[in-house]
């Protein structure tokens, strides 16, 4: 099992679709069993394939209650992959965890969901308080999308420093690219200067996901997009694989 945590420090970064996008290759090109779980109260996650979450808020009941975090749990559309979905009683989640003093709280969570799940992938909230700090414990490998500017790098660093303050073992930090535009001179020398990372392009089809409820490479599985979500998949299935 491993937790695959999408987190960045600054929002609007193309995140949750980062996110919903690489569950549905995880599960449906890898075949394997995955659980999309929404940490963001704004609930993105679950918007992006038509889950709604259930009436009654209590996403947040499995950090205080110890709440059966399967109950909560809805499938998709999709064989292999199912959403935890996040919904407004997760708001107070930071207050919620340095309440109950367990540092590992969610780690553990994780721990007992990977007993059915083969990869978890968390869409996490962009915050630095004890949310995040649980869910740097919890991954083993750190995805940071960053969009291509001057404030990338000092983000990038900030992620760096939040892992290194909470983390005995420092798990892989994968940086991508996100709405890449090359014909934009700031995007082309962003590019330029970090050949190597994972980019993840400004495109119509990837703003198509949040209108069909569907990720890019079940509609678009041609496009540009559909390719650049894949090379990341592939990208983290060979960070996965170095671990050992």
């Amino acid at each position: 099992m491993a937790v695959i945590a999408v987190y960045s420090v600054k929002g609007g970064v193309g995140k949750t679709t980062i996110a919903a996008n690489l569950a549905w290759f995880s599960a449906t090109v890898s075949c394997r069993k995955t659980l999309l779980w929404d940490l963001d109260a704004a609930g993105g996650a679950g918007f992006l394939y038509g889950v709604d979450p259930r009436k009654k808020a209590s996403a947040g009941t499995i950090f205080s209650k110890d709440a059966d975090p399967e109950e909560l749990i809805r499938q998709t559309d999709y064989d292999r992959l199912e959403l935890l979905p996040a919904d407004k009683s997760l708001r107070d989640l930071d207050g919620v965890l340095t309440r109950i003093g367990k540092k590992k709280r969610l780690a553990k969570l994780a721990e007992t969901l990977g007993k059915r799940y083969d990869r978890i992938i968390l869409d996490c909230p962009p915050v630095l308080n004890e949310v995040s700090a649980q869910v740097l414990r919890a991954a083993t490998v750190v995805i940071v999308p960053l969009p291509p500017s001057p404030l990338s790098t000092r983000a990038f660093d900030m992620v760096a420093a939040e892992i290194r303050a909470h983390t005995k073992t420092h798990p892989p930090i994968l940086p991508v690219l996100s709405m890449l535009d090359m014909r934009r001179n700031l995007h082309r020398k962003a590019r330029e200067e970090n050949k190597n990372w994972p980019a993840i392009p400004q495109a119509s089809a990837v703003e198509q996901c949040a209108v069909l409820h569907r990720p890019v490479a079940d509609f678009a599985p041609t496009s540009p997009a559909a390719r650049s979500f894949g090379q990341l998949w592939t990208a983290i299935e060979r960070k996965l694989a170095q671990r050992g």
